[in-house]
């Protein structure tokens, strides 16, 4: 193992995502070295990326630069670059651009899509983990209206006002709710030839309901409102193939010109760079402290991390379980750093589950306080802008937020991303 010459431990920190944030911040007052590693300059809020992608935000407005995060934590150095791998024995991390020692290690590199084996889909059916998928897909939808305006064939015209989403979880359902409230309400006089409104969203769901995570009546409330805003909601339905022309599923074929997918992630990587082995989407398994077993210094948390929680289930992958994650990482590590007591294991405090179905519209479950309807919606957002705080001032998002509430507008309507001045009538392959 490396010998360590440095004035202060070293902290390296592989992801820039809510845990990896979170632990670098409770580390602020410790006597440490602090490198936070991301092939990414930006930490990304990404429960909004749904909203980029049906222009209700603009990018901006949900991702911050890493350095400027912590440009007043001086004892944080921020190295872009790709992981390739780790070292658990030198304590080195190899990226692609240099390489960094440990004393300490949190892996907190989140997951990506998983296509369940037919990575093939991901040509088709975008989904939403980064910047550059939100901005992908608002221009397929953006784009489908546009085709749709310019197609004399009625059939085709249908097709390109068809969307499919994939998946009937908290981002699938968002994200029917919200290309329904885009077709239906914003732009429904900014057509002439095509009448957006009687765009079909549909809603494929594997299991027997929507939201699987939450209570059966507040699922079935969310169908409900799901139903009101005009998506077609089936559930029960295994998709068997997606192309560029549809999806087939339970052997029926559905022409749409736009297919989302939302329906699993995986963890990449991990368990390569620890030499250890992973559960079925590639999770790591940690101890009571989030520390690799065998491996003290090193620590593994977010969506990569496979932890314990109650009733025979894990510690669920969304932001608070990671942020929580992270701080409590950060504190135990300062706490051995100054030769402190450590924090007792680590326990993980599930503050509700919480969805948005469109405008005026969402579900609550805290447990034994249960809420729907339009005072859920405004909870739900109040939620998401106190997310906010700590890594900018929320009111930029509050005011799009609110304005877009007022007026129904969409204030970011670009279609980018189509290259050599093609025409959004020529070829399929813009889709």
């Amino acid at each position: 193992m490396a010998e360590s010459h440095r004035p202060h431990p070293r902290v390296v920190i592989i992801g820039a995502g809510f845990g990896g944030i979170m632990a670098a911040k409770a580390l602020e007052q410790a006597p440490v070295q602090i490198e936070i590693i991301d092939r990414r300059n930006y930490h990304l809020f990404q429960p909004l990326l749904y909203q980029v992608a049906t222009a209700d935000l603009s990018p901006a407005d949900i991702a911050w630069p890493i350095r400027g995060i912590f440009s007043r934590q001086k004892n944080v150095t921020v190295t872009l670059s790709g992981v390739v791998d780790v070292d658990t024995n030198e304590r080195r991390v190899h990226c692609e651009a240099t390489t960094v020692d440990y004393d300490y290690l949190v892996v907190a590199s989140g997951s990506s899509h998983s296509y369940f084996g037919k990575d093939h889909w991901a040509e088709h059916a975008p989904g939403l983990k980064r910047i550059v998928d939100a901005t992908e897909v608002r221009r397929r939808v953006l784009m489908a209206f546009e085709r749709a305006e310019l197609m004399s064939d009625p059939d085709e015209q249908a097709r390109q006002l068809t969307f499919v989403i994939v998946g009937a979880g908290p981002t699938g359902v968002e994200m029917a709710g919200a290309i329904a409230e885009l077709a239906r309400v914003s732009l429904c006089e900014d057509f002439r030839r095509i009448r957006p409104e009687l765009a079909r969203i549909i809603l494929i769901e594997g299991g027997p309901r929507v939201l699987p995570a939450f209570p059966d009546d507040l699922s079935a409330e969310a169908e409900a409102a799901l139903e009101r805003l005009g998506v077609e909601v089936r559930t029960g339905v295994m998709v068997e193939d997606i192309s560029d022309f549809g999806v087939v599923a339970n052997g029926v074929t559905c022409p749409a010109a736009t297919v989302i997918w939302a329906a699993g992630v995986k963890v990449e990587q991990v368990g390569a760079w620890l030499d250890v082995e992973t559960d079925r989407v590639g999770r790591v398994s940690v101890g009571p402290d989030l520390s690799l077993p065998g491996r003290p210094e090193i620590f593994v948390i977010g969506d990569a991390a496979k932890v314990p929680w109650r009733d025979g289930r894990d510690v669920p992958g969304i932001a608070p379980a990671a942020k929580q994650q992270g701080k409590y990482v950060g504190r135990r590590i300062a706490a051995q750093v100054l030769g402190k007591a450590v924090p007792p294991p680590f326990r993980y405090r599930h503050y509700g589950n919480l969805a948005t179905i469109g405008r005026n519209a969402a579900i609550i479950d805290f447990g034994r306080f249960k809420l729907s309807g339009w005072l859920a919606w405004w909870i739900w957002g109040i939620a998401h802008i106190y997310f906010l705080i700590g890594v900018r001032r929320p009111l930029f998002v509050a005011i799009s937020w609110f304005g877009s509430y007022l007026f129904h507008s969409k204030g970011a309507r670009l279609i980018t991303g189509l290259g050599n001045g093609t025409s959004p009538g020529l070829s399929n392959r813009d889709t």
